[in-house]
């Protein structure tokens, strides 16, 4: 077999040429491709990586965020359930001082109605005794409610101020001397006499009738009053009584 160097030799400068146009026209291009595919597939990995990075991180966020949110939702319920009973025993306690206000204001008054009806039962029984006492007078004989008391009468003047003694039987001014009734004319004088000895002088009396008094005499002016009578007796018991019962005796 003859071998045909320059047919050999061309074929091979073909494919040289072949290769060389091959390499620059289409492996040179699709290296290229591949190169720049390979550089979005390599930016297209970090992109994601960075994604992944990111959303990680968001998670991390998120959780950190929940774990904070149920802290803080833990701390508002325990806030809430202290103010709440902060509240509960704030209340609690203006309820037992409103009862307490209650019950000693009811106590007082239980006491202030205790009171009034023990001063009314007192002034009820100082009213029947009075009464029990001016009906047994009453009964006494009727010289007995005006002579019984003629002395009596006779040393209270005596025991008034000068003054007070000089004010009585002025001229012109003549005193009044009140008898439960008409006196007779014996007690008239005798009156008149144990008055007449009390003041160092006879006195002008004018006799006036007041069955009020009960029993006893009065005598007064203008200015001063002397009273010896059961009426003014009357009235000194009942106000001694009342003072007693204010005393709380």
């Amino acid at each position: 077999m003859r071998i045909d160097w320059w047919t050999l030799l061309l074929q091979t400068i073909n494919a040289l040429v072949l290769i060389w146009l091959l390499a620059y026209f289409l492996f040179r291009p699709v290296a290229e491709i591949v190169a720049r595919r390979k550089a979005q597939a390599a930016r297209l990995l970090d992109d994601a990586e960075r994604a992944k990075a990111d959303a990680a991180a968001l998670r991390e966020q998120a959780d950190a965020a929940l774990i904070d949110a149920q802290a803080g939702r833990a701390d508002t319920m325990r806030a809430a359930a202290a103010e709440a009973q902060t509240q509960k025993e704030a209340l609690i306690a203006a309820a037992r001082a409103e009862i307490e206000r209650l019950r000693a204001a009811a106590q007082t008054e239980m006491e202030r109605a205790t009171e009034t009806e023990r001063r009314a039962a007192n002034a009820r029984a100082a009213s029947l005794a009075l009464e029990i006492a001016r009906r047994l007078f009453e009964r006494l004989p009727p010289d007995a409610r005006v002579l019984g008391f003629v002395g009596g009468l006779a040393n209270a003047v005596a025991r008034l101020p000068a003054a007070s003694r000089d004010d009585f039987g002025q001229p012109g001014q003549p005193a009044r001397l009140a008898a439960p009734r008409a006196l007779t004319a014996a007690e008239e004088a005798e009156t008149r006499d144990a008055l007449a000895r009390a003041f160092g002088r006879p006195l002008e009396l004018i006799v006036a009738i007041d069955p009020a008094l009960i029993a006893g005499l009065e005598l007064e002016n203008r200015h001063t009053a002397v009273r010896n009578s059961f009426r003014a007796d009357l009235a000194r018991i009942a106000a001694e009584l009342a003072q007693h019962d204010r005393n709380g005796a």
